[in-house]
C-alpha cells in the first residue's frame, strides 16, 4: 500500500491526531518539562527540535530525508545496540511553527514495532516567560513482541520521552545567549 507521492501509508487512521485530543483506543503519553526562559531559549530549542536534536541526542536517529523536519520527510529511528536492534520507519506528518509553539509530529510506517504518532515540541508561556519541552504520543503495539512487552514497552516509551527532553535541554547556547537558567 502506498500513500501520496508513492510513500507507504501510515499504519494508523488518525493521522494528525496529536494536534488535539488524542484518539481513543491507544496508549496516551504526555511529558512536559521546563527547559529555560525567554524568547531566545524558545528559538534555540525550537530550532533544535526541528533539526531532530531530540533523536540525535539519544543516538536514535538512523536517518532523515531532510536536515530539518518538514511534512512528508522520512525519518528512521533505531533502538538497540550494535547489530541487535529494531529499525522504526516514520514520516513527518506536520510541522508546528507558531509564535509560542514549535515542533513536528511523525507517524509510524509499515515495519515500525508500534502504530501511532508522536509530537515533539517546545512551548513558550507568555505569562511566566518559561519554555517547556513537550512529547505527546498515542500508540499501540503493531507486532507480537510489542504486544507481549505490554507495560514494559510503555515504560520504555516514557523513558525515551524523558530522554528526548533531557537531550534537548543540553542544546548548546550561542555565545551571546547570556547565563544558563538553573
Amino acid at each position: 500500500m502506498t500513500g501520496s507521492a508513492g510513500h507507504p501509508e501510515f499504519t494508523y487512521a488518525e493521522v494528525g491526531g496529536t494536534r488535539g485530543p488524542l484518539p481513543a483506543g491507544y496508549h496516551h503519553l504526555r511529558v512536559r518539562r521546563r527547559l529555560g526562559n525567554g524568547r531566545t531559549d524558545f528559538r534555540r530549542f525550537g530550532d533544535a527540535v526541528l533539526a531532530y536534536r531530540m533523536q540525535r541526542g539519544l543516538h536514535l536517529l538512523a536517518g532523515a530525508d531532510t536536515p530539518s523536519a518538514e511534512p512528508g520527510a522520512g525519518v528512521t529511528v533505531r533502538f538497540g545496540i550494535g547489530r541487535i536492534g529494531l529499525t522504526a520507519p516514520c514520516r513527518v506528518v506536520y510541522v508546528v511553527d507558531e509564535d509560542d509553539r514549535r515542533g513536528f509530529a511523525y507517524g509510524t510506517l509499515p515495519g515500525h514495532p508500534e502504530s501511532g504518532e508522536e509530537l515533539f515540541a517546545v512551548e513558550y508561556d507568555r505569562a511566566t516567560d518559561a519554555v517547556y519541552g513537550v512529547v505527546t504520543a498515542f500508540s499501540r503495539p503493531a507486532t507480537w513482541y510489542t504486544r507481549l512487552g505490554g507495560p514494559v514497552s510503555r515504560g520504555l516509551q516514557r523513558l525515551a520521552a524523558e530522554g528526548y527532553l533531557a537531550a534537548l535541554r543540553r542544546t548548546p547556547r550561542e555565545p551571546d545567549d547570556g547565563p544558563a537558567v538553573p
